[in-house]
């Protein structure tokens, strides 16, 4: 393994900080139960909540280390509770992105591989710090870098160990990726580079994007960014240019109040220069956790049901359809058809939701219970806002291997419970890697301790709280553990709109035993091997139709060039047929072997029928339609035709059978339609906010967002005089997310003891800071006289002005030791201060995003 995590796995399993038995705090003190007695006080406190405040006042937090069976379970738990108040890991990092792709061209995931970032000839990296955060998948690219010569441009606010790989290594102020992709796409069109004939077929709204850019000179570039003009022309040119190109942003460039707009703005930068899809081209999202893209797809989400079919009654009834249970009797464990069909919480607000007043809350009443499964509490900003949200809950459960912050940061006296998970090597089910690619793991050992499967402990609330009959309908239970198998199944019967329709359990273990017949750089196997012959690895999706049919996975998204039998496709459909008199479809492209040669809509059985390819389907095909259509069977859709047949049929015609349309440039149903620079909310530079303020405020996800109330406040009250550094933060390589895990293992713990801040020598030296020195970090929305305790790091990797804190650390808050709060033997090896106690309010409006990238801060000696 070339990472430290990954070398140091086995101890996940068998260290001794894991949970090792259920557990509850009883007067202030935690108290060894049993499974049963665990399960059935849950229960009954679960339902005294929901009978005296609602469904909603039930918050599911999830995780992006269940399976994909595990997620869509939690999921699914959480719609037959009657709730849309479930989220997990990716809100806080990648939701952004998913909501910024998908309104750009389609899917909200990477649309190549890591694998063939080797065929690119110039790489940008903004926010991705790889060499620590994706080290395995860093040696992808630099075999790239030397096999083609590549450029490998790092645009980082701070100078990262990827940086230092970097043939050029652009430095710019946090919190302003917008102008630095503006100012490159000033130099494309002032000059001609970008790719007019691919922007004519397959864009729309590129003529907005030029009207916008225009602004962004040279000059202001600088002004704002920090970033020369001549360097940025460079770096400009080269991508333009020197192509196949790809762009690979991680979360760095997510984690901003305009997130989703940043996200937006790489996508047209690869829509101007005509690189997506193609091989060595490309948006390479670099996901973290080991399944957020499954446990994202699967529908852990505020705003979808499973594979991205969204809430409103037609994603209900498909499900439905799909689970066999009466769409009435679901919509009846809602508080009603509405509260059904309404986005949830984000986790990045659930503690606003325990607090806030009852009427500014959409929903019934505040959140009253957090069910937690496998995520990290020292994950959201403002900490010390989210410790008063756990002390108000009246039920908090914890279902993990570890305690994690969630049961040491508040003194809770009463109604708290850990509930010991096994890790991934006691399970079995599939996982989805970044690029879209399914794997199936196998049960290495039996659950270790008291431990049991999440499926196992999500079946056993459901029997307890009397749905689990509706719930596994279809789903084989042996010794209160539903099959992994069946489950998939069950996703795959239901996944037909992301192509998770076509990777049955069987398919997935013949790639798991034959993975060493798939080519390194293309990730086929050869047409004529048994079992996998002709398939990509891990059929990433989608991945169309029913296993039958053998559709080979999708390696590169939106790629015209190969039949759609053959992993082909075009930019999806989705956004209509035109707008304003402007089409939307494409225009004279299409995928190899196409009977239409043109664009085209999304199909639905009328459009098959006025082809005359009703004919193609068989009868079974023809009568499930039918049978889902009721009086309207013409408008059953591609993607909630349970048969498979209108997507089968139109592969065969060599057509999408969501259509052939145009990605947008400009996305009219987002806050800005064209991205706009804004500053950030606590911004160093406080005379830019009248020419770029924040968002407005608003009610979004059923609680008030009023950054802008506190983005003018800061100003007038000379935050930025009072708390002149910047701080962003980001990852080691020796630790993961919230660091419970991590932190709790023994070979990790020895490499990095102490949480710290990294410190320019200048400012260190105003402040009679030395290296290795303990210091005082405030920011500023934290009590007076409140600060985090942590050693300096006094190093040019950042430049003055500016620092960065790692943000796996907990166990320490305000300087206090919290190591008390932990039960006996559970305690991480190593804690420390966590960056988020620190960092402050600031939400993108589109997702729910937080803002830890680009806030303001102090520090002192201590």
């Amino acid at each position: 393994s070339h990472c430290a995590k990954g070398a140091a796995v086995r101890e996940l399993v068998h260290g001794d900080r894991r949970l090792k038995y259920p557990m509850k705090i009883v007067n202030g003190q935690w108290t060894r139960i049993s499974w049963d007695q665990a399960i059935n006080e849950i229960g009954d406190k679960l339902e005294a909540i929901r009978a005296k405040s609602g469904p909603e006042s039930v918050y599911w937090l999830g995780s992006a280390k269940f399976s994909n069976e595990g997620a869509y379970l939690n999921r699914k738990l959480a719609a037959f509770w009657g709730t849309n108040n479930v989220d997990h890991q990716a809100r806080i990092c990648h939701s952004t992105t998913v909501t910024g792709v998908a309104n750009t061209w389609g899917y909200g995931a990477q649309t190549n591989s890591y694998n063939d970032i080797r065929n690119s000839k110039t790489i940008i990296f903004m926010g991705s710090n790889a060499a620590e955060a994706h080290p395995v998948s860093l040696q992808h690219v630099l075999s790239g870098k030397e096999i083609n010569r590549a450029n490998m441009i790092v645009m980082d606010p701070r100078m990262t160990r990827t940086a230092a790989h970097a043939t050029e290594y652009v430095r710019f102020r946090s919190g302003t990726d917008i102008p630095v992709i503006w100012g490159m796409l000033h130099h494309i069109f002032k000059n001609g580079w970008e790719d007019k004939e691919f922007i004519r077929q397959r864009v729309y709204g590129m003529d907005e994007v030029r009207k916008e850019v225009e602004k962004w000179t040279p000059e202001e570039v600088e002004r704002v960014t920090g970033v020369p003009g001549a360097q940025l022309e460079m770096v400009a040119k080269k991508f333009a240019t020197e192509k196949p190109s790809t762009f690979i942003w991680c979360m760095g460039a997510t984690q901003h109040t305009v997130s989703t707009a940043n996200v937006r703005s790489f996508c047209t930068l690869l829509l101007a220069t005509g690189n997506v899809g193609k091989f060595g081209t490309g948006a390479n999202i670099f996901r973290g956790h080991c399944n957020v893209q499954g446990a994202t797809d699967l529908g852990l989400d505020i705003v979808t049901l499973p594979l991205y079919y969204g809430l409103a009654e037609g994603a209900w009834k498909h499900w439905s359809r799909v689970w066999e249970v009466d769409y009435a009797w679901m919509q009846g464990r809602f508080e009603s058809k509405k509260m059904m069909e309404t986005a949830g919480i984000p986790s990045t607000r659930w503690f606003d939701a325990t607090m806030l007043p009852k009427d500014q809350v959409a929903q019934a009443d505040n959140v009253k219970a957090m069910m937690v499964f496998g995520h990290g509490g020292n994950t959201v900003t403002r900490m010390p806002e989210a410790k008063k949200g756990i002390e108000a809950l009246e039920l908090l459960v914890v279902a993990d291997p570890h305690p994690t912050t969630w049961a040491a940061l508040s003194d809770r006296k009463e109604n708290t419970y850990l509930l010991p998970i096994c890790t991934q090597f006691e399970a079995e089910g599939s996982r989805t890697a970044s690029n879209r690619s399914l794997q199936w793991y196998e049960q290495i050992v039996k659950p270790i301790f008291e431990s049991k499967n999440d499926l196992e402990v999500m079946y056993l609330l459901a029997k307890k709280l009397g749905f689990a009959e509706q719930m596994f309908k279809n789903i084989k239970v042996e010794n209160n553990l539903p099959s992994a198998e069946d489950l998939l199944r069950e996703i795959n019967r239901g996944g037909f709109s992301t192509g998770y329709s076509g990777q049955s359990p069987e398919r997935l273990k013949a790639h798991m035993k034959n993975q060493g017949k798939f080519d390194l750089v293309t990730l086929r196997a050869p047409k004529d091997e048994p079992e996998i012959g002709g398939d990509y690895y891990g059929l990433p999706w989608p991945c169309w139709g029913t296993p039958q049919i053998r559709h080979p996975g999708t390696h590169t998204l939106y790629n015209p060039n190969l039949h759609v039998k053959d992993g082909g496709g075009t930019f999806r459909a989705r956004f209509g047929v035109e707008r304003n008199g402007v089409s939307l479809l494409a225009d004279g492209v299409y995928s190899v072997g196409s009977e239409i040669q043109d664009g085209y809509p999304e199909f639905n059985y009328g459009v098959l029928k006025k082809l005359g390819w009703d004919k193609d389907l068989t009868d079974a095909e023809r009568a499930t339609i039918e049978r889902i259509g009721g009086n309207n069977p013409d408008g059953v859709g591609w993607a909630i035709d349970l048969s498979g047949g209108i997507i089968r049929v139109t592969l065969e015609h060599g057509v999408m059978a969501y259509g052939n349309g145009k990605a947008r440039a400009m996305a009219w149903n987002l806050p800005d339609p064209v991205p706009v620079h804004r500053e950030p909310i606590y911004t160093p530079r406080p005379e830019l906010v009248a020419k770029y303020p924040t968002y407005p405020n608003a009610k979004q996800f059923r609680v008030p967002n009023v950054g802008f109330d506190v983005q003018k406040a800061a100003v007038e009250k000379g935050i930025a005089k009072q708390f002149p550094l910047i701080l962003t933060s980001g990852r080691l390589v020796e630790y993961e997310g919230g660091g419970e895990e991590t932190r709790s293992n023994k070979w990790l713990a020895e490499l990095q003891q102490d949480c710290f801040i990294e410190i320019n020598p200048a400012d260190a030296a105003e402040r009679g800071i030395k290296d290795g020195a303990w210091v005082m970090v405030a920011g500023p929305e934290m009590a007076g006289g409140a600060a985090c305790r942590v050693k300096a790091l006094v190093t040019e990797r950042v430049g003055k002005g500016v620092t960065w804190m790692p943000f796996h650390f907990a166990g320490w808050f305000q300087s206090a030791d919290q190591r008390r709060n932990y039960p006996q033997g559970t305690d991480p090896i190593v804690l420390g201060e966590s960056v988020n106690t620190v960092t402050t309010y600031g939400y993108d409006p589109a997702t729910g995003m937080q803002e830890p990238k680009a806030t303001l801060c102090q520090v002192r000696a201590a």
